[in-house]
């Protein structure tokens, strides 16, 4: 799976592009909001500095093609108001899973389902994957919602299966497969490789 050139996705009220260094400040209003961390495993950002080392680790991972994830702007306003991607690839098994997140105030208006769908449709059609899994806190109803509207199936549910603050936290997995995908008007039969379909 090659990541490079960085790939444009976009949909009707969203460019999701590279972020850089001047979309710090827009990530920190998101990052630095103790709701929008309440189910993410990662430290609530403190300093707008804190969001400029976080989009130069994502370019770093992204530049080894580790990883990839895509600045949400909202076309309307030129600003960041998400963050989707990739963010765990399998390439040995044509898996990626995907992860996202978004400011607190675009929240309830369908902008995180218009850009996962844009994204499934790249995974499965550019990426050729065969699956595309998901992996949200127990609590996290709202994500769980999310991802059985795009389609996605519930697998599994694991009891304090990782550590987060000193607590065991539940997990649910989700999934999706190619095929699953086509059937649903995700993406295109044609463009989807026979291997992974």
């Amino acid at each position: 799976m090659q990541l490079l050139p960085f790939p444009i996705l976009e949909t009707e009220r969203l460019l999701l592009r590279q972020v850089t260094a001047e979309d710090a400040a827009d990530i920190f209003l998101m990052r630095s909001d103790p709701e929008v961390m309440r189910y993410i495993p990662r430290p609530v950002a403190q300093t707008v500095q804190d969001a400029a080392d976080l989009i130069q680790l994502t370019n770093d991972f992204l530049e080894k093609n580790e990883k990839i994830n895509w600045g949400m702007e909202l076309k309307e306003t030129r600003q960041i108001i998400g963050m989707i991607g990739f963010v765990n690839l399998k390439p040995e098994h044509a898996r990626a899973e995907v992860g996202y997140s978004l400011r607190r105030s675009c929240h309830r208006k369908g902008f995180m389902r218009e850009a996962l769908l844009r994204v499934m449709k790249f995974g499965f059609e550019q990426m050729k994957l065969h699956t595309i899994e998901a992996i949200i806190d127990a609590e996290n109803d709202a994500s769980g919602k999310l991802l059985l509207s795009a389609g996605f199936r519930q697998e599994a549910h694991f009891i304090e299966d990782f550590l987060f603050k000193g607590a065991y936290r539940n997990s649910i997995h989700f999934g999706i497969l190619a095929r699953e995908a086509i059937g649903k008007g995700i993406c295109d039969a044609a463009a989807v490789s026979p291997e992974t379909n």
